[in-house]
């Protein structure tokens, strides 16, 4: 997903395995068991079985303890043993449109954790990815000095250990572009360039290798897009391409096992909000705020349905996901707006439904972690 504003602090310190902040307070026993007298099965495993808080301080006693906090087998680990929960990691600007940060909610929406600041000058037109329950953040457009730039720098926060890295920068600097997370990989497609001019192009990340590669085109350029994925293929839609007039519905598709894209009609434009639930897409079209749009990928069939009222009839939408719902927090500080929830298995006409969960401030996206 891509969006439209961040606000950091200038430069803070980035936490990464190189960097003196860290290392000065890890040992370097990277070869050395995880947990002496135990073998490293069961030492991941009591690892695995620490509370989330007092993993970050886990992460500074040794590189092995650090090295495995990182990797995707410690959530595997807490997975088995029990211990994932979700949280929503939401980024949030003050009422008076000058400071955001990320929060975390828990599951009953209370605010449980403020993330450090990002690295890096204010940004817009960032895309925003979970892989491997790390959260991504990635190029955009940024003024320094008086001169707007396009950027190919990748922002990566792990929440086991509450710190931000810098990974490898795109191979295209680009902004208002389509990004997703599918089958592992991150891919990035169209938006604007350096120049201003619209991308065609499209990249993808490998986060076991730290590297990107530009793979086949669009059809088109394409910007103000975004995107999802669905059962292994990557869907490109919404936004403008320089071959239609106005807003285009065509949804590009693409197959990484057959290194093919194709073409499908009848998709959502002009979108404000979008998520994937289990295997369908919901969007909010910016012509309607009232109507949430459901697309089914399988065979490109839309339908809408009403949404209700609470607060404002002009309230604009963040979307969510957490516990099988659909979260619909409102991107502006509305006191009188009550956080709606949209339950896609309930049975019909009790779908809806109201929630306590309320970030403080304007919700400008959000995402679920599972840690």
């Amino acid at each position: 997903m891509s969006f439209f504003t961040l606000i950091t602090q200038d430069d803070p310190p980035v936490h990464s395995e190189s960097n003196p902040v860290i290392d000065s307070r890890v040992t370097h026993d990277i070869d050395g068991p995880i947990l002496p007298g135990l073998p490293d099965d069961v030492a991941k495993y009591c690892l695995a079985l620490v509370p989330r808080r007092y993993l970050p301080a886990m992460g500074s006693v040794c590189k092995k303890w650090r090295s495995f906090l990182k990797s995707q087998e410690f959530i595997t680990v807490r997975k088995l043993a029990g211990l994932l929960e979700e949280w929503l990691y939401v980024l949030t600007m003050d009422s008076e449109g000058k400071e955001s940060h990320w929060v975390v909610l828990d599951r009953l929406g209370h605010e449980r954790q403020l993330l450090p600041p990002m690295p890096g000058p204010t940004m817009a037109g960032f895309g925003v990815v979970v892989v491997n329950e790390k959260l991504l953040v990635m190029a955009g457009y940024s003024v320094i000095d008086g001169t707007g730039t396009a950027s190919a720098n990748v922002y990566e926060y792990d929440c086991c250990l509450n710190s931000w890295s810098k990974l490898s920068s795109m191979r295209v600097a680009r902004y208002d572009f389509a990004c997703a997370e599918v089958n592992g990989k991150v891919y990035a497609a169209g938006g604007y360039g350096m120049d201003g001019d619209s991308l065609s192009s499209v990249e993808m990340y490998d986060p076991d290798s730290n590297t990107w590669t530009m793979i086949e085109s669009l059809r088109r350029p394409r910007w103000g897009c975004f995107a999802c994925g669905f059962d292994g293929k990557l869907y490109v839609m919404g936004g403008r391409s320089s071959f239609s007039i106005g807003n285009s519905r065509s949804v590009d598709v693409y197959n990484p096992e057959r290194h093919t894209w194709r073409e499908m009609k009848n998709g959502c434009v002009m979108v404000t909000a979008h998520a994937v639930l289990g295997k369908k897409l919901f969007c909010m079209e910016w012509k309607n705020q009232r109507r949430l749009a459901i697309f089914n990928p399988e065979d490109g069939s839309r339908k809408t349905v009403a949404v209700p009222m609470t607060g404002s009839s002009s309230i604009g939408f963040c979307f969510g996901i957490l516990g099988g719902k659909l979260v619909l927090f409102s991107v502006q500080d509305e006191p009188g707006y009550r956080t709606l929830l949209y339950d896609p298995s309930a049975s019909p006409g009790s779908e809806w439904c109201t929630s306590e969960i309320k970030p403080s401030g304007c919700c400008l996206c959000c995402v679920t972690i599972k840690s």
